[in-house]
């Protein structure tokens, strides 16, 4: 006795309403490489989302599945089967691993559309990596070169500085020396408009007054800071 039975929509026709070509094979693709799984790093709550092994044991489980459909629709259809009751009871059987065989592939579709939005959040997280990496090298090559730019700078200017340093009297260098040591590395400070340009504070009217008579090679120290008083056309003498 032979029973014309109703096959169950495959995996690959599901698939179609859902997904086209190029998804799946991106999916199939991955699944291909055993990849275990995903972290979603832009979720509002971190997810880390196992899709292989879903899929992996959504496959495993429809072996022995589609092999049982299989052998019990060739006993219904070669008529082996001739006894109503367990005719029956072998047609309740076929209905059962039929929707078992949905649901599985119901499981390994949804397993594989996780994959595939996964993947997608992976492309987006590399190119922002990517475009952050291209920034970074932009920012490190600007920084290299303003390096440069003060490096020679810092050269010049301590070259200049031992030139001067070779003009001035060793007892002035060494007093220098003393006054940067307890004044924080600076030992003069410019005579600005009556105010000392270390301390900030403005001298007063004696002090102006005395500074004004002072020969031009004497050499005078702030009353508040002690430190080296160097005399310009701005110093308000």
């Amino acid at each position: 006795m032979k029973t014309a039975l109703p096959r169950p929509a495959t995996l690959g026709e599901k698939v179609a309403g859902r997904a086209n070509g190029a998804q799946l094979g991106a999916a199939l693709a991955a699944v291909g490489t055993r990849i275990l799984g995903q972290f979603l790093p832009f979720a509002e709550t971190p997810v880390l989302v196992l899709v292989a092994p879903n899929i992996a044991k959504a496959e495993a489980d429809l072996v022995p599945v589609r092999e049982r459909l299989a052998r019990n629709r060739q006993r219904t259809e070669s008529g082996a089967v001739s006894d109503p009751k367990s005719l029956q009871a072998l047609l309740e059987e076929i209905d059962h691993l039929v929707r078992r065989i949905d649901n599985l592939e119901e499981l390994q579709l949804d397993a594989m559309e996780r994959l595939e939005a996964a993947q997608g959040m992976l492309g987006e997280a590399t190119a922002s990596k990517t475009a952050v990496e291209d920034q970074l090298r932009v920012v490190l090559r600007a920084r290299e070169g303003k390096l440069g730019v003060l490096g020679a700078e810092r050269d010049q200017l301590a070259a200049e500085r031992e030139a001067l340093v070779a003009t001035l009297p060793a007892e002035l260098l060494e007093l220098y020396g003393k006054v940067a040591e307890k004044s924080g590395g600076q030992g003069a400070a410019l005579l600005r408009q009556g105010r000392c340009g270390g301390c900030q504070l403005e001298a007063t009217s004696s002090d102006l007054a005395r500074y004004r008579e002072a020969s031009a090679d004497e050499v005078l120290r702030c009353e508040e800071c002690n430190r080296i008083l160097v005399r310009t056309a701005e110093s308000g003498l």
